[in-house]
């Protein structure tokens, strides 16, 4: 081994003799080329034009138009320093509104990652005037006032329907799943969260006095804060345990919430997987794709949100949709009806029940399926393939329609050579006839026209291109925040972003343009 070390050592000398031989012979043919040196080890001071720092069309500039022409007492309230007072004069609330929404433009929805833009990132260097804005201070007016958020979202449409972009006579709702910022790993079931709150109640008590030599009075506060939020997490996921099997269906699983984000819930994604999520319910109105309601549910589908966005697009606008278009995930029966009675025209896929599946389950043969039961209109009963007479019940009011139940004898299903086909797990055979409220059967006869259909094939197009936006142009796949409340404020800020971007591309753009035209004819 020293041998081949010592020879490797030898022919790495050689070789570097050679290389210095061939730099001295090259140096004496011709003279060494010279570069410019780089200098990282300076401090330099140098003028800077705030104003030029960003282009004349540069997006920036039009959110900072937007936010001034906003009320914001709402935000000002808590305000104590006037001028000409004493204190320190606090940070305007139109700019760290206009930074939020510049930075979800950007696709930023980190508050330290924002603090940092503010040191480098020209449009928000123009925004403070190359003044830093700590991220604490940006955190804590995000999360501050739910209302006041709902308040902004709301003047911002009101100034993009004074425009002209807004028209209620047709609206899309959509829902999207955003994950929550929870691991699916973080769920538990109710006495591993007793447990670990148990434990975090332990490390409270334990925790160092401010008299400790060992922590600074900073680090100790710290860990303190760390360790009550802790525990309130896990009283609340407590809580939400409570609720969840309250509502809880027998057919569901056995109930387990985030000890990290007791709020969120296990939901199907896109991909055909499950994660923790919430689900972000938008609508949005045809004609220019403005987005005029957004809200966050814990719901994993669909089918109970129709009402809630007719209800958040009247509050936010005052007037009721003319039209919602909708797909499959709302259509049940009972918002068929609740949609009549609120006189909006409701537009979406026709819902087939389909109960073969239940049907093969029970062991039924084809030949036994209902279809195969003739029905008597003027004796009101059922005649089944055997030639069996199955007579009225009663009737019940389910879902937006009547059932009415017929039942065979038990004496003809015991003694028929067919029941091991027809009855074989329960018996006597039993059959529903479903009689549609006038309302549903007035929405299947309009989904039959052409008229209807065409409307209804104009959805994604509307619908989606939120959801796209907020997740593929604002990086919004994911909260950055916890808890239902919190996860609301992100939603509404993301929307609001999404409706600026809209009005800089359909107003502000045109009208920059416009007047650079007649500047530049002059």
């Amino acid at each position: 081994m020293e041998e081949v070390l010592e020879l490797l050592g030898e022919g790495l000398e050689a070789l570097g003799a050679e290389a210095s031989a061939s730099t001295q012979i090259r140096s004496e043919e011709e003279p060494r080329k010279r570069f410019k040196l780089i200098n990282r080890n300076q401090l330099m001071i140098r003028p800077v034009d705030v104003e030029k720092l960003v282009e004349a069309d540069h997006p920036v500039r039009a959110i900072w138009a937007m936010v001034c022409e906003l009320d914001w007492s709402r935000f000002e309230d808590d305000v104590k320093v006037v001028e000409g007072g004493k204190g320190r004069s606090k940070t305007d609330p139109r700019l760290l509104a206009a930074l939020w929404i510049y930075a979800y433009s950007e696709g930023v929805n980190s508050a330290r990652e924002l603090s940092r833009m503010c040191s480098h990132e020209p449009g928000c260097e123009w925004l403070t005037g190359m003044e830093e804005v700590n991220y604490h201070t940006l955190s804590d007016f995000r999360t501050k006032d739910k209302e006041a958020q709902d308040d902004l979202f709301k003047q911002v449409l009101g100034r993009l329907s004074a425009e002209g972009l807004t028209d209620l006579k047709r609206v899309m709702q959509d829902g999207t799943k955003i994950r929550a910022q929870a691991s699916g790993n973080s769920f538990r079931r109710e006495d591993t969260l007793r447990e670990h709150l148990k434990l975090a109640q332990e490390q409270i008590e334990a925790m160092g006095s401010p008299d400790s030599e060992e922590l600074s009075q900073r680090v100790i506060k710290a860990k303190q804060r760390a360790a009550r939020e802790k525990k309130q997490r896990l009283k609340l996921a407590l809580e939400e345990l409570q609720k969840f099997e309250q509502n809880r269906q027998e057919s569901e699983k056995a109930s387990r919430v985030s000890e990290s984000d007791p709020e969120a819930r296990m939901m199907k994604q896109s991909d055909g997987g499950f994660a923790p999520s919430y689900n972000v319910q938008v609508c949005t109105e045809a004609s220019n794709k403005i987005i005029v309601a957004v809200e966050t549910t814990q719901a994993g589908t669909d089918y109970d949100e129709l009402v809630h966005g007719i209800d958040a697009v009247h509050t936010n606008t005052g007037q009721t949709p003319e039209q919602m278009v909708v797909d499959g995930g709302y259509i049940k029966n009972a918002n068929i009806e609740e949609a009549a009675e609120r006189g909006v025209d409701l537009i979406g896929p026709v819902a087939e029940s389909n109960p073969v599946a239940s049907l093969k389950q029970r062991g039924v043969s084809p030949d036994f399926y209902p279809d195969k039961f003739r029905y008597d209109k003027q004796t009101d009963t059922f005649i089944c393939p055997a030639g069996k007479t199955l007579t009225f019940q009663r009737s019940s009011r389910h879902d937006g329609r009547i059932e009415h139940q017929y039942r065979a004898k038990a004496a003809d299903c015991q003694s028929c050579p067919f029941r091991d086909e027809c009855c074989p797990k329960a018996s006597p055979r039993m059959v529903i006839r479903k009689e549609d409220s006038e309302a549903v059967k007035a929405f299947r006869a309009k989904m039959q026209t052409e008229q209807a259909k065409q409307i209804y094939r104009s959805r994604a197009e509307v619908a989606e291109t939120p959801n796209a936006w907020i997740k593929a142009k604002f990086g919004l796949r994911q909260f950055r925040l916890r808890g239902l409340r919190k996860v609301g404020i992100e939603a509404v800020w993301a929307c609001l972003t999404y409706n600026i971007r809209q009005w800089i591309r359909l107003i502000w753009k045109p009208q920059l343009a416009t007047v650079s035209a007649a500047v530049a004819g002059m």
